[in-house]
């Protein structure tokens, strides 16, 4: 079972750029779909970036173009590079994992989850 635990939130102005880390333990990333998720108290939880066993990423409309996923095998490290952050971009970002499937991946449902980072856009 893989236990995760994200770092680099914090506060940025609109435009600015983040990246988020998640480390894992207890396990390799090996074989997992892993994501990003976020939520803002009030509002269901928004699936951002996918990234599968097999290096496919999936992302949200809302950050395609913006966001960008990727991991680092050597590390067992998950990255979320943030770019032209909008004060919208506000909320707690999660880091997830779940054992590799294509219908879960894509529609970023999750199994595992960290204890999430917050990130805060001012305009």
């Amino acid at each position: 079972q893989v236990q995760l635990k994200e770092s680099g939130g914090g506060s940025v102005q609109a435009g600015g750029s983040l990246r988020l880390s998640c480390g894992a333990s207890g396990s390799t990333y090996t074989g997992y779909c892993l994501g990003w998720v976020r939520h803002v108290p009030g509002k269901e939880r928004e699936g951002l970036a996918s990234l599968d066993k097999y290096g496919v990423t999936n992302y949200a409309d809302s950050v395609k173009g913006r966001f960008t996923i990727s991991k680092d095998a050597a590390d067992n490290t998950l990255y979320l590079q943030m770019n032209n952050l909008k004060p919208e971009d506000t909320a707690m970002y999660y880091c997830a994992a779940v054992t590799h499937s294509p219908m879960l991946c894509g529609n970023f449902e999750f199994y595992y989850w960290g204890q999430g980072t917050q990130v805060t856009v001012s305009s």
